[in-house]
């Protein structure tokens, strides 16, 4: 069996598309799901699309191998660099394929 993880992107939506074309130029063979209007409560702010907290976060998964794991943090790190007051977040893993 090979090192396989669940890489998890916890993010406001204003950085999407930013994260999924650098993980699309830096790993081309990624597949991924995006579920978008996530709503939630961070460390500093709230994220629930109404009035009152207006921004929503989205959450993308993927499944990939050690070396596009590291890929994954360098994109999530770039990104965050960038955008450094947007709140993203990455979690790994460790997955099992059956």
């Amino acid at each position: 069996m090979s090192d396989l993880y669940r890489a998890e992107i916890i993010s406001n939506q204003s950085v999407e598309e930013d994260i999924t074309e650098r993980l699309e130029k830096e790993i081309p063979s990624i597949q991924y799901t995006v579920i978008p209007e996530i709503h939630g409560r961070g460390g500093r702010t709230k994220k629930l699309g109404d009035t009152v907290w207006p921004e929503m976060n989205f959450v993308l998964f993927t499944y990939v191998e050690k070396e596009a794991a590291l890929k994954v943090k360098e994109v999530v790190e770039a990104v965050k660099e960038r955008f450094p007051n947007e709140g993203i977040s990455l979690f790994f893993t460790k997955a099992e394929e059956f």
